[in-house]
């Protein structure tokens, strides 16, 4: 049974990088991405407030995973998050500002080991987030 996630037009007018950044674990989780992490990088860089970095285990899954949360997150009302990566099968980037979300395959992931370069920065415990 698929697990779906409606969510309601314009719900994150306004909304700070957590609530996207919440909101994006809990569109991953529903379409089954696996090893959601979601990282607050503020202190570490400018780039942005929040990664959220999950696997997606076959080329399929992770296209759907890309496009799933930049459309959610479009009628959620995030302005203009921005798809990269429409020529790899094995990273995608949903870039929302001050969220970007990383989209591997297990390959891509351990290659470039994000979680590791950003071992020193908050890991965010998502439990609470995905039982809410």
């Amino acid at each position: 049974m698929e697990n779906i996630l409606e969510i309601k037009e314009g719900c994150l007018q306004g909304a700070t990088s957590q609530e996207v950044a919440e909101l994006a674990v809990k569109i991953l989780d529903s379409k089954l991405a696996s090893e959601i992490k979601l990282l607050k990088i503020d202190a570490k860089t400018v780039i942005a407030d929040y990664f959220v970095i999950c696997t997606g285990r076959s080329t399929t899954q992770i296209k759907t995973l890309a496009d799933e949360v930049e459309y959610k997150l479009k009628v959620a009302g995030v302005i203009e998050p921005k798809l990269e990566g429409s020529a790899s099968d094995e990273w995608k980037i949903v870039d929302c500002k001050d969220v970007i979300i990383h989209i591997f395959s297990v390959e891509a992931r351990d290659f470039y080991k994000l979680d590791r370069l950003w071992a020193d920065c908050e890991e965010i415990d998502i439990t609470k987030i995905l039982n809410s």
